[in-house]
């Protein structure tokens, strides 16, 4: 029986809309929602699924942070990147006003509001990286060059190693 190909999101959405070459991945998420835990579940190595976090500059307002599964998000690095005196983690429960995403299913692609996206550089090494699809359960593979475009994002130091 053939495997169901999972529906479109935002994010395939913006995408399709920009012409660029992706491959929508699909896993059963279990209750860890984490970029880890997504690497795990779908055999692909930690080192290319990236995570997405929404963060706060205290003169940018809400940003995305794009990094990479096995590193931590340096605030500090963040703040030097944007210009910003103060960088803090965007509440929970705040992620679904003002992305429309929830936890485990956040992207920088088709969020309701455009937000300054930032991407470690380390995201250019591996041909190709994983990033929430906008969905729980859901990545896309593409390019780190195409969803650099996608994103209109900078890159920047701002992960560490755990």
């Amino acid at each position: 029986m053939p495997s169901k190909t999972p529906p479109k999101t935002n994010a395939t959405r913006l995408l399709d809309n920009l012409d660029l070459a992706y491959e929508l991945l699909a896993y059963k998420p279990g209750s860890d929602l984490s970029a880890n835990a997504a690497a795990d579940l779908l055999g692909l190595p930690r080192a290319i699924v990236y995570k997405t976090i929404l963060a706060r500059g205290n003169l940018t307002g809400p940003l995305f942070a794009c990094l990479s599964a096995e590193r931590e998000l340096d605030l500090k690095a963040l703040a030097i990147a944007t210009g910003d005196k103060k960088i803090t983690l965007v509440a929970v429960k705040e992620l679904q006003i003002l992305t429309g995403y929830v936890r485990g299913g956040c992207s920088p692609l088709g969020a309701l509001k455009k937000f300054p996206v930032y991407l470690d550089e380390a995201i250019l090494g591996p041909e190709k990286i994983a990033i929430n699809a906008g969905a729980k359960g859901r990545l896309i593979l593409i390019r780190p060059e195409d969803l650099l475009v996608a994103t209109r994002g900078t890159l920047a130091v701002i992960a560490k190693k755990i």
